[in-house]
Formats: C-alpha cells, sequence, structure tokens
C-alpha cells in the first residue's frame, strides 16, 4: 500500500528525471552513438538517485520506492548500465501503479448542485496529464527496448536493427553476461510489465504500442523447447513453474486485448517465409523458427476457432491495408485486390489441426461467414463480403456436401420453408400470419445475390441448391413487378445470371419449369403468398383459401398470365444472349410437337383416362399459345439475334404447316403463318441480310420441308415459291427465280403496313383490281389463304427494268397504277363501311397512297379531306387513328391548303373536346413532318393552342399546353418574341388553374422544353430563364398535386445538367491549324 502523502506529480517527475534527454555538449560530440547513450543512462541514474536523498517532497516517494523494490525477487545490483536503468524505471513503474491504485479508491466525487447549470463531471485524481502521459509512453519504450528487445532469439519479434537507428545503437549498447542473465533479464521485465498492464490506464498505454514485443518475450520464456540450444545459451535457468506461469499469461493477454489486434501481432511473429537463396536477405519480415511458427499457427487456429473468431481474424488482416475506421483510399485499394480476399478465403475454408472435426469445424465457420454477410459498416462491408463469396465457393468446390450442409441451406432456409416440397408449412388456420419475415426475406435475397452472382461460378453444388428455391425467387420477382420493391433488381439479377451461366439446353429446360409446361422445379407452397413489406421488402404470410371456384379459376389464370407477361419481361432483358429467341422457338416446336403427338397417339379408350388425357393437353397447349402470344407481343422486334434462330423459326414453322397438311386441317392462321415465313426465307434470300457460305449450309435443314410443301400442298403458287426457294438454297443464291423477288417486294411492302386488318383490305381491293386483267398476266394466291400478293413479272416499256433490279420509285410508280378511278370509287365507298375492319383498311389504304404520292388520290384531296375529317368522329381507335394518320400525310403534302381548315376546326368550340383533341394530334403529326417549315406557320398555331389552354373543358387545356411545348420545341431560335407570351400564359396556367391535371401538364411542358432543347436552352430561354425557375420552385414550395412537384423536380433536374454543361463544358483536345497572312 502506498504512503498517505505521496502524489502522483511526483513519481510522474521522477520518471521525467529517468528518461530525460542528454545535454549535448562539446565534450559529447566527438562521442560514438553508444557511449553518449550510457553517459546519459547513467546521468539519469544519478540524478533521480541524488533528488530521492536530498529533495525532502520526495521522502515519501523514497519509501514506497524502497518497499517495491524489497517486495521483487529479482536482483538489482548490477554493473550494466542499462539493466540498472532498466529495473530503476520498472520500479518506478510499479511505484506509479500502486499511487494510481490509491488515489482512485481515495476518490470521493462531490455530488452535482442540481439547482445550477449542469457542469463536467470533476475528473478522477488518477488521471494522467499530457505531459504525464508523453513521460509514461517513454519510460515504457525504454523499458521494452532495453529489457525485452535485446534478449529475444534471432527470429523472435521484429530485431530492434530493423526498426530505427536508435535501434542499432541500442542493440551495440546492451551486453549479456551468460544466458542466465539473458532469460532473468527477460522474465523479470515481461513479468512486471504484465503486473503493471493490470492497471486500466498503464494497460491501455503499454498495449497499445508494445503488445508485439511482450508477446514475443512470453512466447520465448514458456513455449522454446527446453532442450533445445540457440547459440549456446540453454533454456534449463527457468523452472517449469515459471514457463507454466509465463504460458498462462500468454493465453491471458491474448484474450484480454482486442482480437483483431492480436491477430495482427500473432502474423508478424509468425514470420515471413523463408528466404528463396543462401544470403539473401528478405526486405520484410525475418524467416521466424519452426516452433514459433508452429505456435502461432495454433494460436491463430485458437482465436478463429473462437465466437466471432472469423470476424476478428479478417479484421486483424485486412485492416492494416486500410480497411478500418480510418479507410479512405487505401480501403478501396484493398477491396479491388481480390488475392487477398481469395488467400483468407482459403485459411477459413481450410480446417485446422486443433479441431475435433471437419464438420465441427463447418458448423463452427460457416455461420459465422454467413454474418460477415449482413456488416452495414460501408467501409468494411465490401471487403467482408468478397471474402465471405470467396471463401463459400472456396468451400462449395472442395467440400460440397460440407458446404450445402452447414452454409446453402441455411442461407435458403427461408425460402426453402415454404417451398412446395418442404413439409415444413401446414394448413394454417390463420390467413395472413407471416411465416417468413420483412428482414429475414430480404436477408436471404441479398446473400444470394452476394454469394452466387458476386462469386460468378456456377460450380455444381450451387447450382442444385439454387434450383430448389428458383420457383419461390421468380414468384418473388413477379410480386415484386406488381409494386415498388427494392426485390426487384436483386430477384432479376439473380434469375438472369442462373439463366446465364446454364447451358443453352438445360436454360431452356429451366425457363420451361418456370412457367409451368415441365414440373421439376419446386415452386412456392400453395398455401403461402407474398405481401408487401413496411420497408419496401416483401413477407410471406399464410394464404386464404378461396372457396368459389369460378373466384379461384380467375385468380389462378391472372396469376399465370400475369407470370408469363413477367418471364416475357425477363427474357427482354437477356436479348443479347439469344435466349429470348431460343426459347421462342422452343415454344413453336413444341406447339408442332403436341400436334404431331395428337395424330400419332390416339386418345385411350377409357372415358376417364380420355378426358384426363385431353383435359392436361388442352392445358398444355393453351400455354403454350399463351406464351408464344406473349413473346410475340413483348420481343417480337428483336427476338432473334442471329440467321441459325431464325431457320430454326423457319423450320418450326414448316413442320407445323406440314402437320396440318397431314391431318387434312386447312386453317387461315397456318396459311398466313406459312406465308410470313415463307416471305421471311424470300427477304434473306433477295439481299435482306449479306449471306455466307456457312449462312447457307445452316439453311440446307430446310430443303427437306420445302420439298416436301412443294409436293403436298394445294395451292400451285406456294409449291412454285417452296421449289425456288429449295433451288435458291441450294445452289447457294446463284438461281433466283422472278417469284422470288416479288415475294421479297411483298414481304417488305407488308413490313411497312401498320395492321394485319389493313394488308387484308389491301389485298383484296388489288385482288379486284387484277382479276380484271387477263389470266395471263396475273399470279394471285386466294384471299382466304391471307397469303401476300405475288405478281407476275411486269416489264416497264419506258425504262425496260427487270422485276427486282429497278429501284424503290420504280415500285411506288407500280403500286400507284395498281388502282383505276374505279377502284379508288370503290376505296372510297369502304372508308363509310359499318364494319370497322373494312373501314379501317380502307383509311390504311389512302393513307399508303397519299404517302406514295398518288397523282389519282392527290386530285381529289379535297373529297379525300372530307372523308378522313368525318371518320375522325369514329369511336373506334383503329378507325381514327387511321384517320389521323391519313390527315397528317395529307397536309404534309398540301400544307397550305390543309393546316387553315385543320385550325379552323381546332377552334370550333362547338365541337366536342375529344374531336377537338383529334384534331390536335393531327396538327402535331403535321407539324413533325413539317420539319423547319414549321416557322412559317408558327403563329396560328401558337395561337390556336393559347386560346386551347383557355377553354372551359380541362382535358382540352391540358392537351392544348402538351401540344404547344411540342410546337415550342419545333421553332426553337425562330420562337422569337412569341416567348414572351407563351412564358406568361403557362404561368398563369399553373399558378390560377383549378385542375390538378392542367396545372400538371403545364409543369410537364417545361420538362419537355429543356429536354428538346437541351443545350439551347440558355439562348433560346435566355429572356425566361429565370421566370421558369422561380415558376418551378414555387410549385415545389406551394403545389399539393404530387405530381406536380414531381415534374418540376424534374425540370429542376434537366436546367441544373443544362447550367452545369453551359458553365463546365466538356474540353476538348483538337488541333487547329492556322494560316497566317
Amino acid at each position: 500500500m502506498a504512503a498517505p502523502g505521496v502524489k502522483l506529480e511526483v513519481v510522474a517527475e521522477a520518471l521525467a528525471v529517468l528518461v530525460r534527454p542528454a545535454e549535448t555538449g562539446q565534450s559529447l560530440q566527438q562521442a560514438t552513438k553508444q557511449t553518449v547513450l550510457l553517459e546519459t543512462l547513467q546521468s539519469n541514474l544519478s540524478s533521480l538517485e541524488e533528488k530521492l536523498h536530498h529533495v525532502p517532497e520526495w521522502k515519501e516517494l523514497r519509501s514506497l520506492r524502497e518497499r517495491a523494490a524489497a517486495s521483487t525477487e529479482w536482483p538489482q545490483s548490477s554493473a550494466d548500465v542499462t539493466w540498472r536503468f532498466t529495473t530503476e524505471a520498472l520500479v518506478l513503474l510499479l511505484s506509479l501503479r500502486q499511487c494510481l491504485v490509491q488515489l482512485a479508491a481515495s476518490f470521493q466525487p462531490t455530488k452535482p448542485n442540481l439547482r445550477t447549470a449542469e457542469a463536467a463531471p470533476v475528473l478522477s485524481p488518477d488521471t494522467l496529464s499530457v505531459s504525464q502521459q508523453k513521460t509514461l509512453q517513454a519510460a515504457l519504450q525504454f523499458v521494452v527496448t532495453l529489457g525485452i528487445c535485446p534478449y529475444l532469439l534471432s527470429g523472435v519479434g521484429i530485431p530492434l536493427r530493423r526498426r530505427s537507428e536508435f535501434g542499432v545503437v541500442v542493440t551495440g549498447a546492451v551486453s549479456s553476461d551468460s544466458s542466465w542473465t539473458s532469460l532473468r533479464r527477460l522474465f523479470t521485465t515481461c513479468t512486471v510489465l504484465l503486473d503493471v498492464s493490470q492497471h486500466p490506464s498503464l494497460g491501455s498505454f503499454l498495449l497499445a504500442r508494445h503488445l508485439g514485443d511482450i508477446m514475443a518475450g512470453l512466447c520465448q520464456l514458456g513455449f522454446y523447447p527446453s532442450r533445445a540450444k540457440s547459440e549456446g545459451r540453454p533454456l534449463e535457468v527457468l523452472t517449469e513453474g515459471e514457463r507454466a506461469r509465463c504460458r498462462q499469461a500468454l493465453h491471458s493477454l491474448l484474450d484480454r486485448v482486442y482480437q483483431p489486434i492480436v491477430i495482427r501481432e500473432l502474423l508478424v511473429l509468425q514470420g515471413g517465409s523463408k528466404p528463396s537463396r543462401a544470403g539473401e536477405v528478405s526486405q520484410n519480415l525475418l524467416h521466424a523458427p519452426a516452433w514459433l511458427r508452429r505456435l502461432c499457427g495454433q494460436l491463430l487456429s485458437e482465436r478463429l476457432m473462437r465466437p466471432n473468431g472469423v470476424q476478428a481474424v479478417l479484421r486483424g488482416i485486412l485492416e492494416g491495408a486500410g480497411a478500418g475506421a480510418a479507410g479512405g483510399r487505401d480501403s478501396e485499394a484493398a477491396a479491388a485486390d481480390w488475392r487477398k480476399c481469395s488467400a483468407i478465403g482459403r485459411i477459413l475454408a481450410c480446417c485446422p489441426q486443433q479441431s475435433l472435426s471437419l464438420d465441427s469445424y463447418y458448423q463452427l465457420v460457416c455461420p459465422q461467414v454467413l454474418e460477415l454477410l449482413h456488416i452495414t459498416d460501408k467501409v468494411t462491408a465490401r471487403q467482408f463480403q468478397r471474402v465471405a463469396s470467396m471463401t463459400a465457393l472456396i468451400m462449395a468446390r472442395e467440400k460440397p456436401v460440407l458446404a450445402s450442409k452447414y452454409l446453402l441451406c441455411p442461407m435458403l432456409e427461408p425460402l426453402l420453408r415454404c417451398s412446395e416440397t418442404s413439409g415444413k408449412v401446414e394448413d394454417v388456420s390463420q390467413p395472413g400470419r407471416i411465416l417468413v419475415e420483412e428482414s429475414e426475406l430480404t436477408c436471404c435475397i441479398e446473400d444470394i445475390q452476394k454469394v452466387y452472382v458476386v462469386g460468378n461460378e456456377l460450380l455444381p453444388v450451387l447450382q442444385e441448391s439454387l434450383k430448389t428455391v428458383l420457383g419461390a425467387i421468380f414468384s418473388l420477382y413477379c410480386f415484386t413487378k406488381q409494386n415498388v420493391s427494392h426485390l426487384r433488381s436483386p430477384c432479376q439479377e439473380i434469375l438472369l445470371w442462373f439463366l446465364d451461366k446454364l447451358e443453352r439446353a438445360s436454360a431452356l429446360a429451366t425457363v420451361k419449369e418456370l412457367v409451368g409446361l415441365e414440373k421439376t422445379i419446386p415452386a412456392l407452397s400453395p398455401l403461402c403468398q407474398f405481401a408487401a413489406g413496411s420497408e419496401g421488402g416483401a413477407v410471406i404470410v399464410a394464404k386464404e383459401t378461396i372457396c368459389d371456384e369460378d373466384e379461384a379459376l380467375f385468380e389462378k389464370v391472372s396469376v399465370d398470365q400475369w407470370w408469363l407477361e413477367c418471364l416475357a419481361d425477363l427474357l427482354c432483358q437477356s436479348q443479347k444472349s439469344g435466349l429470348a429467341g431460343d426459347f421462342f422457338i422452343c415454344c413453336l416446336k413444341d406447339l408442332t410437337a403436341v400436334a404431331v403427338e395428337e395424330q400419332l397417339h390416339p386418345e385411350p379408350s377409357d372415358q376417364h383416362l380420355k378426358q384426363s388425357h385431353k383435359q392436361s393437353e388442352q392445358e398444355k397447349k393453351l400455354l403454350i399459345l399463351q406464351l408464344v402470344a406473349v413473346l410475340c407481343e413483348k420481343v417480337s422486334d428483336s427476338v432473334f439475334t442471329d440467321l441459325v434462330q431464325v431457320v430454326e423459326f423457319v423450320g418450326s414453322t414448316l413442320k407445323r404447316a406440314l402437320a396440318s397438311l397431314l391431318r387434312n386441317e386447312r386453317s387461315s392462321v397456318e396459311a398466313q403463318t406459312l406465308s410470313m415465313a415463307m416471305g421471311l426465307v424470300a427477304a434473306l434470300l433477295g439481299g435482306a441480310v449479306q449471306l455466307k457460305s456457312e449462312d447457307f449450309a445452316v439453311m440446307k435443314q430446310l430443303l427437306p420441308l420445302l420439298e416436301q410443301i412443294s409436293c403436298l400442298y394445294p395451292d400451285p403458287v406456294i409449291q412454285e415459291l417452296a421449289s425456288n426457294l429449295r433451288i435458291t438454297i441450294a445452289t447457294h443464291g446463284a438461281f433466283q427465280a422472278g417469284t422470288l423477288d416479288k415475294v421479297t417486294r411483298s414481304h417488305s411492302k407488308q413490313e411497312r403496313d401498320g395492321s394485319a386488318t389493313g394488308r387484308q383490305a389491301s389485298s383484296q381491293h388489288r385482288g379486284r383490281a387484277n382479276m380484271e386483267q387477263p389470266q395471263s398476266n396475273k399470279n394471285i394466291i386466294s384471299p382466304d389463304n391471307s397469303i401476300p400478293e405475288i405478281s407476275g413479272p411486269r416489264e416497264n416499256p419506258a425504262s425496260g427494268c427487270e422485276p427486282g433490279i429497278c429501284g424503290d420509285g420504280n415500285i411506288r410508280k407500280e403500286l400507284s397504277l395498281t388502282y383505276t378511278p374505279e377502284e379508288l370509287q370503290e376505296i372510297f365507298t369502304s372508308a363509310y363501311d359499318p364494319a370497322v375492319p373494312v373501314r379501317a383498311a380502307a383509311l390504311r389504304t389512302i393513307a399508303d397512297l397519299i404517302e406514295q404520292r398518288d397523282f389519282q388520290l392527290l386530285r381529289l384531296q379535297e373529297k379525300v379531306l372530307k372523308i378522313l375529317l368525318e371518320n375522325l368522329e369514329h369511336e373506334d381507335s383503329f378507325v381514327y387513328l387511321s384517320a389521323i394518320q391519313g390527315v397528317a400525310l395529307l397536309s404534309d403534302v398540301y400544307p397550305e391548303q390543309i393546316l387553315p381548315v385543320l385550325l379552323s376546326q381546332y377552334g370550333n368550340s362547338e365541337k366536342s373536346p375529344e374531336s377537338r383533341m383529334k384534331m390536335g394530334e393531327v396538327l402535331m403529326r403535321g407539324t413533325r413532318a413539317l420539319g423547319d417549315l414549321v416557322f412559317r406557320y408558327r403563329d396560328p398555331l401558337i395561337h390556336a393552342f393559347l386560346r386551347g389552354t383557355r377553354d372551359h373543358d380541362s382535358t382540352l387545356r391540358a392537351s392544348s399546353l402538351a401540344n404547344l411545348g411540342e410546337v415550342c420545341q419545333r421553332l426553337q431560335f425562330t420562337l422569337g418574341p412569341l416567348v414572351h407570351e407563351v412564358t406568361s400564359c403557362l404561368t398563369a396556367v399553373v399558378k390560377m388553374d383549378r385542375e390538378a391535371e392542367v396545372r400538371r401538364a403545364g409543369v410537364h411542358m417545361v420538362v419537355l422544353l429543356f429536354r428538346g432543347l437541351s443545350q439551347k436552352t440558355t439562348e433560346v430561354l435566355q429572356d425566361v430563364l429565370k421566370d421558369l425557375y422561380r415558376l418551378l420552385k414555387h410549385v415545389i414550395q406551394c403545389e399539393h398535386d404530387e405530381a406536380a412537384i414531381l415534374h418540376a423536380q424534374l425540370a429542376l433536374q434537366e436546367l441544373d445538367e443544362i447550367i452545369r454543361c453551359f458553365l463546365f463544358p466538356e474540353q476538348k483536345l483538337e488541333k487547329k491549324i492556322v494560316v497566317l497572312p
């Protein structure tokens, strides 16, 4: 126990005297550094002894020092100055520890005065000041440098000579008389420092800087082989009890300290690799002895197998690379180092010798690996997740059974729990009860993405495990497509990655399983369903049983249809890989296979089996038809990515047509499909694609099918076309019949048509015209088969061009000459037909003729305009949209005559708002067709739309604003002074209009202006840009409609990008050559 009057300041002053630096004089300048060090140590010891005996205030310290020295077991008298200095410092450190303990025990903090403002709490009297902390750190450094480091064996710890220049001086100054002396001094220093470290304040200073040296000393004292000799110094000087104390102290120290620091120090102690050549000196760590490497490996394995040991190992390794609290650029560089993460993964996947079994090790480590995926710290999460992903891959590659049992199954457990094959979901009587929480499901999906997608290696065990929950993931993806959810993107990435990694045959089979064509992938249990979570995710709840059969059937059909649409959207994301085209062809082949199977396998005789078989076949066929329809709607424009897929598609179509012929079934759909497929082949052979020799080799698989079509199909024209196609493919394009060229032109013409109905009516009109011609000049397929027209060869006497050689102008001329005045009158009559398809087809024909500048039709422009305007009033969208297209094309041909009529119709308030909005759409299409010539009609267009913004109907006002915005986009710099009128109208509408829809349209008009003008905004809207900015800020601050606020925010974002590009233009490196006069 310390004396009652000992002060902390006195002990700190004594330490300061002991570690005081030398006063360099003239006599010391010429001496060596070792001599200076020894003389300084001797001088400080003498100064301390003098003050202890002559300063009255140090009397209590002298008494405390004597008691501390008497309690020690080591001899303090020695001729070695460095050891005497070390023992003196150790005694003062013990005295300091006792002093701090006494001060802390006697401290009684005063109670705070509740009537006054709360003040800072009173510091404990054992708190060290900044100067005292520096003195303490210097003393500890001297003790470790003089009392531990010189006595470590070679390869144990980092040598002093590699730390600093001062370490080289200390190494030469310290001398050990014998091995007994060296080991005793090392044992004494380590024991006292461990005693000092028991105090919290002193322990934090000591272990923060000198943990590695203390651990090195304890390892040498407790674990060095007792019978071994190193450099002639035996270790029998320590008793077995003392060595056991050192081993126990080492384990206790490792358990006390922050584990990542322990891991890092153990790695340092383990040393570097052995030099590859004799005499080579490693630039990093020394090669540690074998016994120390084994010891560090055992201690590291023990740290790893402790609770949270995996995370401690990672932090110990990675925090040194910049992944700690500092983070920064070093953290990013370390995160990009895949080799380091892979090395750590191999370490974690390797079972240490201390483990009882491989099974127990994986059972202990795998849950900790999964915990690494859930770290939220942004600095360390990226590295830890990458290590977890690499570890999972290595475990799955080397030990697939154990990895599946302890790593993959726990990760997928929330989805496996609700799978239809798990058996864990029973019929619950509480519909809506949550079976899987939102956080649990979110973690599961994110973990799958991090392990499978980020790892990017589809091992067999990973494929099998993911396939068990793929159906549930697809169900979740379909659910998230119905609303906004952050789980949609990871689910989509998982599905696309899995399909991309599989072989094409397996990927197609998997897609079939997802939509229900095959039943091998487990789906979500029918007793469960997904529901929206409170944080943007999803939960799995118990599904409510529907008793009404009709309602249950309707729900099933709706869900199946939605799943098909979601699958089509998913395949749209992977069109570059060609999976969508291959799946489309696969569905067509399945459709053909179903038809062939119906023919080859008759229905069973048993009535029950017959009904069941028929129902299953009908369900399968219906599902395939739905798939084909959805794929045609979603991805038809780019479903095929190469010629092989096109050939497969044509082959499937031809096989289906042959199957229909064998069943003696003739369908207009089959005939039209066959015509389309053969027209597609004719287009390919006619020059639509540059074909190579290998492409013809691919197309040769169509030869047997074309030969059967040419022999079996009843229509002679189809027979002739199939025969010509077969000859062209067989001769690699060396022979092309005239029929083939005509089919190519007809196929291109059909692609330009807007709808199937329009094409059919057009073919009917042309059929009537050609029926009047001599039989020798025509070769037409019956309209019932809906096959494109194939006309006989014509020659133009004026030009002498043959079919397939003349340009597009001659083709248009030929098409325009097809219609006589009587046929035009028949088309005009059909435009008033009560049947919607006939009327729409006639209008489309009129639009085609206007586009082709048919001179006979354009002579009747007033009559044509009247017909089109009257059809604008029709209620069917197919009719009035065709009429809109025709009027727009006519206004492009005769803008001076047509636009005034349209503007007067638009401004006629007696017409219904719907009619006027249709007229506005016509004006917009005509404006787009005019292009830069719209400036000539600037004033009437803008004034008409400005008047429309004051109409009593809110929908028309919103439509006028949209039209006004598009006109302003087209005008750009020619907008001129009208920009002020437009801005004033826009401001009044946005601020004063009572309808939210109109205000919304006004703000959206600003967005359209900014997007359309882009970088020209600062010039075109220079005078009103500030007013528009203030208007947008007003909307954000005062508007209550959320959609209008969103539009205003989008407009401000567009304006921000425009201003940034204006203020900070992109730097371009250009070379300019100037010719001087």
